[in-house]
């Protein structure tokens, strides 16, 4: 008989990788959707229609429908989460991934699950501007967004609530996750350099993992990994120059760009995020990214490597593969 693992937010880039990855693994996966249109995004995330997997209702803010949804299994996965840049009020995304998250540990533990892991983020690790980031890094001691306060505390209460049920919880920190199926996020600005639409780049440094090395460390976690830790996932580091040339050796095409420095960053943002404001709208850029910009970001994803035995995709044929699906998607012409 298979293991039963459960996902939540399976729906989503990273939560439908992982839930491919169990089933590729021998796992029967049942996957929590709380409407209608998650569960179609599911099944499309999935790719093909598989017996092992199941859908059923759950929602991270509704306890009881999590327990039922847990129930039986062997393994949650919860990869449930908001990503927001700019909101204008933060407060839903904070309830999603700090009060989500512990109904999920609390959930579990009630179901006598075996294990628990958490999809969080490298942004937790809170490292200093030009450090690198590894899983022992001690946080810079304040928050640069609310997305990074919000998986910072959802974290931080997940491993906490663990210890106190009894339930085995460890995370896994991916970098930016990049590859074919995200156009949206950090991917924009990789499709705006793949359509040429990208002349300025900032002195920044940037760190991705491949969505199928994110999978694959999830399902490596939940194998192998130790309660209360956590585990980079990183594949690549390089600068925001770096970047765009990878990106322009894949396309074929060459294009001079202009670097430009974190404060003219900073400046555009404020202008941007002003404007936004006053029309009661959330900006598309502000001055809490462009200050995670400017401090860069930089992991050391090796520990995954160590312990959980992960190997990384090489970061052209991650780029490759994103732009040829760009491409079969119709978002390049």
């Amino acid at each position: 008989m298979s293991p039963l693992a459960v996902v939540t937010g399976a729906s989503g880039f990273v939560g439908g990788g992982v839930a491919r990855e169990l089933l590729d693994a021998g796992y029967d996966v049942r996957a929590t959707a709380r409407s209608r249109a998650a569960a179609s995004a599911i099944r499309d995330r999935v790719r093909d229609p598989r017996p092992s997997l199941q859908i059923v209702e759950g929602d991270v803010l509704e306890r009881g429908s999590l327990e039922d949804a847990f129930a039986g299994s062997n393994l949650v996965v919860h990869a449930a989460g908001v990503v927001a840049a700019c909101p204008r009020d933060p407060s839903g995304m904070l309830r999603t991934n700090v009060i989500g998250t512990t109904n999920a540990v609390t959930a579990a533990a009630r179901a006598r699950v075996a294990r628990f892991v958490l999809t969080s983020s490298a942004a937790t690790i809170g490292e200093r501007a030009g450090q690198v980031g590894r899983e022992d890094t001690p946080h810079r001691g304040w928050f640069l967004s609310s997305y990074e306060r919000s998986k910072a505390e959802g974290e931080a209460a997940a491993f906490a609530l663990g210890r106190d049920l009894g339930l085995d919880v460890l995370s896994v920190n991916p970098a930016s996750v990049q590859g074919p199926g995200r156009a949206d996020g950090t991917a924009r600005l990789l499709l705006a350099a793949a359509r040429g639409r990208l002349p300025v780049a900032t002195t920044t440094t940037i760190s991705f993992v491949d969505v199928d090395d994110c999978a694959r460390g999830h399902v490596l976690a939940a194998e192998r990994g130790s309660p209360g830790r956590r585990y980079l996932l990183c594949g690549a580091t390089m600068s925001a120059m770096e970047a765009l040339a990878l990106v322009d050796r894949v396309t074929g095409r060459s294009r001079r760009r202009l670097a430009v420095s974190g404060r003219v960053v900073s400046a555009a943002a404020a202008v941007v995020e002003t404007a936004f404001r006053a029309l009661l709208r959330d900006p598309p850029f502000c001055r809490e990214v462009a200050a995670a910009i400017e401090d860069g970001r930089a992991y050391d994803g090796s520990l995954a490597t160590r312990a959980l035995g992960l190997g990384y995709t090489p970061a052209e044929e991650t780029v490759r593969r994103t732009i040829a699906w760009f491409r079969s998607a119709g978002l390049l012409r």
